[in-house]
């Protein structure tokens, strides 16, 4: 999956249509790397996500819920910065 903000790829649709072309909504989500929230009078009911998409999220909830990734994370931020400029003069992009 590519490194965007997840919210970029919330589309969304009414509960009839889910009804009516589940597959196809499911189809078109995996295609372009979307996902569909399900609307029923202007409210949310649920959210049809494809399963690639699924299955990273899944991950990356894990990974969070691990004290030992979140030691490290908290550890990495109290190290030294280096600015992104650096890095890149440094590989030479």
């Amino acid at each position: 999956m590519l490194n965007k903000q997840l919210i970029n790829d919330e589309h969304f649709t009414n509960i009839h249509k889910a009804q009516a072309g589940l597959t196809k909504l499911f189809m078109n989500a995996e295609k372009k790397s979307i996902f569909y929230r399900v609307m029923k009078a202007d409210k949310p009911l649920g959210v049809l996500v494809p399963n690639e998409m699924w299955a990273s999220i899944t991950e990356d909830l894990e990974a969070l819920s691990s004290p030992n990734f979140r030691e490290k994370i908290s550890k990495s931020r109290k190290g030294p910065r280096i600015k992104a400029e650096e890095i890149r003069k440094a590989v030479g992009i």
